[in-house]
């Protein structure tokens, strides 16, 4: 009898000990994470490359320049996102407040509000196009092992994070994404309508330095439906800087003149 007990003894040892030694990752924790490897924690400017594709042939492109703040209230970014080039679009602005988001055209001295689910160029939304912290408007939950292919097509042990919109602010309802799971780097991510129909997929690659950390600079979107249609986001000239509070007023729109 003494013996059975001790021989039961390091079974119900391992199992009190189960839960706490297979215990995952906190998934709120790793989706802050990779919000801080896509977007520093400061002020910053950056030019946006967009290209669009149809099987395999460029059909459009536009260049942006992004001037992105992070709002001590919110804790969100807000943005001034200005045209460089087609010809036809030079000098429009975007202005996100982290709530709303506002169309100038100086043509018509007029701002009209836009949706940030609404296609900037291609698969690239209004919203794509702004710097975004997915911690503050999404809950993440079950960050479990899966291994994916990565924007390379190459296999990435990955954590796999559901994410769920905590509010209207979220640009989508409904979130898939996949972190590299030594590194907390975004990898891919999936994004999804009401209805729950797959809007887009997005690869984050071509990691390179900037602000002393490893950073994408590219973002590859694919659409949902038709996966001949591909739009490319190029980051380059990153550039610590500072974003005055008046360029994020929508007011302050007609008077706006970069530096």
């Amino acid at each position: 009898m003494q013996r059975r007990s001790l021989l039961a003894l390091p079974l119900a040892a391992l199992t009190a000990w189960h839960p706490h030694a297979w215990a995952g990752p906190d998934p709120q924790a790793v989706l802050a994470a990779s919000d801080a490897i896509r977007n520093p924690d400061f002020s910053f400017g950056l030019v946006n490359t967009l290209v669009e594709y149809r099987q395999g042939r460029q059909t459009d492109s536009s260049q942006l320049a992004v001037y992105s703040r992070p709002d001590a209230v919110g804790g969100q970014f807000r943005s001034l996102v200005r045209y460089l080039a087609p010809a036809r679009d030079v000098g429009k602005l975007i202005l996100y407040n982290g709530k709303d988001l506002w169309f100038y055209d100086p043509a018509s001295q007029g701002s009209i509000r836009l949706s940030p689910q609404q296609r900037l160029l291609g698969q690239a939304s209004n919203g794509d196009v702004v710097t975004t912290n997915f911690a503050r408007d999404y809950r993440a939950t079950n960050a479990v092992e899966d291994t994916t292919q990565d924007g390379d097509r190459k296999p990435r042990l990955c954590l796999k994070l559901e994410l769920q919109a905590q509010g209207p602010d979220a640009h989508y309802p409904r979130v898939e994404m996949w972190v590299d799971a030594s590194n907390h780097r975004p990898v891919k991510a999936r994004f999804y309508a009401d209805t729950g129909a797959l809007l887009k997929t997005a690869y984050y690659r071509r990691y390179e330095n900037a602000f002393g950390t490893e950073r994408p600079t590219e973002t590859v979107i694919i659409d949902g439906l038709d996966p001949s249609w591909v739009t490319v986001m190029r980051y380059s000239q990153w550039e610590r800087r500072e974003v005055p509070q008046a360029w994020l007023q929508r007011d302050y729109l007609p008077r706006f003149r970069p530096e």
